[in-house]
């Protein structure tokens, strides 16, 4: 059974279909687009006094607008849906890190921390 999944499966890789799709802007935008969501998935590390919140306010509709794009569009391109599904999830998690950090005492706790390593150090 699984000799006959992996023959399927290397059959579709030779197929002049998949050749073509690997040549298409239908494949290489998406993947272009990644990187997108992997520098928010990497600044999700960093402290959060460097979030932007106009640019996680923009890019969370940039990616809704293209989510709804990648849909609608024929043939679907779920590449495409998919990085901006990732990109808005890392969006919003970076949204959610500055209102904690400006508006839910983030800061004061950040400050505090501050002092007590100087008093230590």
């Amino acid at each position: 059974m699984a000799a006959t999944l992996i023959k399927k499966g290397l059959d579709q890789l030779k197929s002049p279909e998949f050749r073509n799709y690997l040549m298409s802007t239908h494949f290489w935008g998406p993947v272009a687009n990644w990187g997108i969501p992997l520098a928010a998935i990497a600044d999700t590390r960093k402290p959060p006094e460097y979030i932007s919140g106009k640019m996680t306010v923009a890019l969370c509709l940039y990616s809704a607008i293209f989510m709804r794009f990648a849909i609608k569009v024929q043939p679907r391109n779920l590449l495409l849906f998919a990085c901006h599904v990732t990109n808005e999830t890392a969006q919003i998690v970076q949204g959610c890190r500055l209102i904690h950090y400006e508006y839910l005492g983030g800061k004061d706790m950040a400050a505090k921390a501050k002092v007590v390593d100087a008093k230590v150090a």
